[in-house]
């Protein structure tokens, strides 16, 4: 990749999400929890990509497999998540730029758009993600054939157009109610699945076996690999800057110190929803000897006899219909984030939108129709390994970026962090490598 120059261009520089920059307001002078309050809410959009269906396959296959083992492995997966959201909103906040603008700043063009294209491949392979979820949720809930709800998932741009129209808080106030949703949910799943206290504990803290098990190996790779959605990354380094913080030193340490934050905390909520989903499967499946469930379907209906109760399953399938929607809000900003930061090019909400999903409604739509759900269950594995794929593209420019002074200035990460963001570069790269030479050979 060719550098242009070592700091950022000037010519052609625009706001990222013009339409939403500084518009919340900071109360400058008010107490702690006011601050913090005013702060709240990117974190939680981005905690959204850590729950999304693309996620639960694996919780519940590791779950089912090997009961509690693999919630250390959740736990560094979400350490590792800390980090890079810290990064990118660092990015956000102080340059003042978001991470495709700064691809855009940094690179050549050609490199640009090659970095443009693997990011709407991944975009468009999240996307695919949320439509299979949720088709896979209305099936569950209603009994609506799988192709009929891909079909039904187009209907969200209605509402998402209605969303933007409303200022980016209330965005910000839907994703959380959704979350809460989502944990009200698996809070009921882990009292009725009665799991053992103990050896919950006892997995959190990480096993020779994790590496001497090759089927454990894989699993945990798949959880590490596909935890951080690198769309994640560029969209935290813009929505930071929704905040109306004074653009001073001052102004930023105080931004970032409050966005940091909010974005442990959120992301704390997320490492409970996985470490749920495969608490809830570990004690419903794996205790009881069911040890090959992998499969939402499958998931879904064992949970009502398995825990003797069939609000079980419907509250499943309701949470993770709330991931699905989720996922779709999110994904809507980072495409736009990515287009505009990378290309300079503004379209319409609407019609960016509508590009993202029938590129995703397609592909998904004539899977249903050919292989029903088993074909479903593959292409959201395959729409991992993408995501995967994808990661180290975002994740080394935002490593490069926080620790060159010349960009950063007073906020250049310090040595000690470059060494731990390096050495997190390098495991996510060399993880995903494996994962996807696994899964084609």
């Amino acid at each position: 990749m060719i550098k242009h120059n070592k700091g950022w261009r000037k010519e052609n520089r625009t706001n990222s999400l013009t339409e939403v920059f500084a518009s919340v307001k900071v109360p400058l002078h008010g107490s702690f929890l006011k601050k913090l309050f005013a702060f709240t809410g990117p974190g939680l959009m981005i905690a959204v990509g850590y729950m999304d269906p693309g996620n639960w396959a694996t919780d519940i296959a590791g779950g089912s497999k090997f009961g509690y083992t693999l919630l250390s492995v959740i736990f560094i997966s979400n350490l590792l998540a800390i980090l890079l959201q810290y990064l990118a909103l660092k990015l956000g906040i102080a340059t003042e730029r978001d991470l495709a603008q700064a691809c855009r700043d940094h690179y050549s063009p050609l490199t640009g758009f090659l970095l443009w294209v693997m990011c709407e491949i991944a975009i468009a392979a999240c996307d695919l993600a949320e439509v299979i979820g949720s088709a896979i949720a209305l099936n569950l809930l209603f009994g609506i054939p799988l192709a009929l709800g891909v079909l039904i998932t187009a209907v969200d741009v209605l509402f998402i157009l209605l969303f933007q129209y409303k200022g980016f808080r209330f965005i910000e106030s839907v994703v959380a109610s959704l979350i809460l949703i989502i944990i009200l949910c698996f809070s009921f799943e882990i009292a009725a699945s009665h799991p053992a206290v103990f050896p919950m504990l006892a997995g959190l803290l990480p096993t020779p076996k994790l590496v001497a098990d090759p089927s454990m190996l894989y699993i945990s790779i798949g959880i590490l690999g596909a935890t951080v959605m690198p769309h994640n990354l560029y969209l935290h380094s813009s929505i930071v800057q929704t905040r109306a913080y004074p653009r001073t030193a001052e102004g930023k340490r105080m931004a970032l110190k409050f966005a940091g934050i909010d974005s442990i905390v959120a992301l704390l909520a997320a490492f409970f929803i996985n470490s749920a989903i495969l608490i809830v499967s570990a004690a419903a499946f794996h205790g009881t000897g069911h040890r090959n469930v992998a499969d939402i379907n499958d998931a879904h209906n064992l949970l009502a006899p398995l825990l003797g109760t069939t609000l079980a399953g419907t509250l499943f399938a309701i949470a993770l219909l709330a991931s699905g929607q989720n996922s779709t809000l999110t994904g809507t900003l980072a495409g736009q984030i990515v287009m505009e930061g990378f290309l300079n090019i503004r379209l319409k909400p609407w019609l960016r939108r509508l590009i993202t999903r029938v590129i995703a409604i397609v592909p998904a739509f004539i899977v249903t129709i050919l292989f029903g759900k088993s074909g479903t269950a593959e292409l959201l594995v395959l729409s991992q390994v993408i995501l995967s794929v994808q990661l180290s593209f975002a994740v080394i420019p935002l490593v490069i970026f926080t620790g060159d002074k010349a960009k950063m200035g007073a906020f250049t990460n310090p040595k000690w962090l470059k060494s731990v963001a390096w050495t997190a570069a390098f495991l996510i790269l060399a993880l995903n490598l494996y994962l996807l030479y696994d899964t084609i050979f």
